[in-house]
């Protein structure tokens, strides 16, 4: 049985740690587990995202990259990977559009 932990970042943590391990399935429930106790949690929508990605599961790569830049606005790298994802689904007007940001969060930068 799954281990109960106390805290949105106790999830994080230990979805960081069963993505290095290869383990992304539970990598991503981690992190939607995170999220369900801090929905305002933008660094477990980050990850979640970016595991989404590697899954080749992009629409639900941009909706938390979306989420993430609701919450954080400055988070450029979050522009950037919903960026490729867009890409990936062949939307390259919107992926260009996320590289078309002010001067402070130009993505690369």
């Amino acid at each position: 049985m799954m281990e109960k932990l106390n805290s949105a970042e106790a999830y994080n943590d230990r979805g960081l740690e069963r993505a290095e391990n290869g383990d992304i399935a539970g990598a991503i429930a981690d992190y939607t587990a995170a999220i369900a106790i801090d929905p305002n949690y933008a660094e477990a929508y980050y990850n979640r995202a970016y595991d989404r990605s590697e899954l080749k599961d992009y629409k639900g790569a941009i909706e938390d990259y979306s989420n993430v830049i609701k919450i954080a606005p400055d988070a450029a790298a979050a522009y950037f990977n919903r960026g490729l994802a867009k890409a990936k689904l062949g939307d390259t007007e919107g992926a260009n559009a996320d590289c078309k940001l002010p001067p402070s969060l130009q993505c690369g930068g």
